[in-house]
C-alpha cells in the first residue's frame, strides 16, 4: 500500500512564527509542511529559509501563483529550495482567484489554464533537464540551470475538471481546497485519468487540501468555518463546484451550510475525524494537506486538539 502522507499547511502571523511552526511539525515527525503565504510573505523565500532549520519533513508550496515571478525565476527559486533541503520541496503553482491577482498583478484571466500549461512546461522543462526554450502565447523563456533538479515535482491547483484534466496531462499532481471527497472520487480523478490518457502516462496523485477540526459541536465548528473559510461560498468558481457536489444553497445563501460543512470539513471526535481521513485514502486521494480549523471558546485547545490528532496519525 503506498504510504499515506498527511501533511499541514503551515500559519503565522510572521516569518519567524511560520518557521517555529514547521519546525515544530518535523519535531512532532509530520511528514510535511506546505505554504500558501508566510505571514503574508513570500512562500518561495519562507520555505528555502526552513529549509536548513528542518530535517525530514517534506517542504511545499499550495500554491505560488503564477502571475506574481515569471515561470525560469520560479523554477530557479524551486531549484535553490530543493537543493537546500536536501531534495524535500515540492512545488505547487496555480492561478489564484480572478479578483485578487487581476487587481494585485493586472493578470490577464482570458486563459487562466492557457498560462498555466506554459507555466507548467517551462518550470519541468528547466527542472527536469536543466534548460528550456521555449515560445508562446503567453511566456518566452530561454535558458539553465548549473544542472537538472529532477526531483522537484511541479503540481498544480485544481478546481473543476478541465484543470484537473490538465493535471493528469503536465502536472506532477494536482492540488484540491475546500472540494466534498465524493467530489474528488467522482469528478477530479476521472479527469485526471482521462488528461493522462491523453499522453499515455501514468496518472499523478491527487492531493486534497482539507479544512479539518477535531470537536463534536456542529453549530461551533459550523460557526468557525463560516468565519475561517467564509470567502468560497461567495465565489463563483467555488459556488459552481458546490453546487456540482449536490449542494446548490451556495449559490443562493453564499454562506457555509451545515450540508456542505459535513461534505468539506473533516471533523467530529478523534476516531471520526481519522475515519474520515482514511476514507480519502481509500478513494485515491494520494495525500492529504490539513488546515486546521479553530473551533469553539478556546481557539488555541482547538488547534492543540486536532495537530494532536495528525501528529499521532503521522506515527502510523
Amino acid at each position: 500500500m503506498p504510504e499515506r502522507t498527511i501533511g499541514i499547511a503551515a500559519m503565522g502571523p510572521d516569518a519567524n512564527a511560520v518557521l517555529d511552526t514547521i519546525q515544530d511539525f518535523d519535531r512532532r515527525g509530520i511528514k510535511a509542511a506546505w505554504l500558501t503565504a508566510a505571514g503574508g510573505g513570500d512562500n518561495l523565500t519562507m520555505l528555502a529559509a526552513a529549509a536548513p532549520a528542518t530535517e525530514r519533513i517534506l517542504l511545499g508550496t499550495c500554491i505560488a501563483t503564477i502571475w506574481s515571478r515569471h515561470p525560469v525565476i520560479a523554477a530557479q527559486q524551486a531549484g535553490t529550495a530543493s537543493t537546500l533541503s536536501g531534495g524535500r520541496f515540492r512545488f505547487g503553482v496555480g492561478t489564484g482567484h480572478k479578483q485578487g491577482m487581476s487587481t494585485t498583478f493586472g493578470a490577464d484571466f482570458q486563459k487562466p489554464l492557457g498560462h498555466l500549461r506554459e507555466y507548467i512546461s517551462i518550470t519541468k522543462s528547466l527542472l527536469d533537464t536543466g534548460a528550456v526554450e521555449f515560445a508562446g502565447d503567453h511566456y518566452q523563456a530561454n535558458a539553465k540551470l548549473a544542472s537538472p533538479l529532477s526531483t522537484v515535482p511541479v503540481m498544480a491547483a485544481a478546481l473543476r475538471p478541465r484543470a484537473y484534466e490538465l493535471c493528469g496531462e503536465v502536472a506532477d499532481g494536482a492540488i484540491s481546497w475546500v472540494s466534498p471527497g465524493v467530489y474528488l472520487r467522482d469528478v477530479a480523478l476521472p479527469a485526471m485519468r482521462a488528461g493522462a490518457a491523453k499522453t499515455g502516462r501514468p496518472v499523478p496523485p491527487l492531493l486534497a487540501h482539507a479544512p479539518v477540526c477535531v470537536h463534536k459541536d456542529a453549530a461551533e465548528v459550523l460557526a468557525a468555518t463560516n468565519e475561517q473559510l467564509s470567502n468560497y461560498p461567495r465565489s463563483p468558481f467555488y459556488q459552481a463546484m458546490f453546487a456540482e457536489s449536490g449542494h446548490p444553497e451556495a449559490t443562493e445563501t453564499q454562506v457555509w451550510s451545515q450540508g456542505m460543512m459535513d461534505d468539506v470539513v473533516l471533523w467530529g471526535t478523534e476516531k471520526r475525524v481519522a475515519e474520515r481521513i482514511n476514507e480519502l485514502f481509500d478513494w485515491g486521494i494520494s495525500e492529504i494537506i490539513v488546515s486546521i480549523v479553530n473551533a469553539g471558546s478556546d481557539p488555541a485547545a482547538s488547534r492543540a486538539r486536532t495537530l494532536d490528532l495528525l501528529t499521532e496519525l503521522s506515527k502510523a
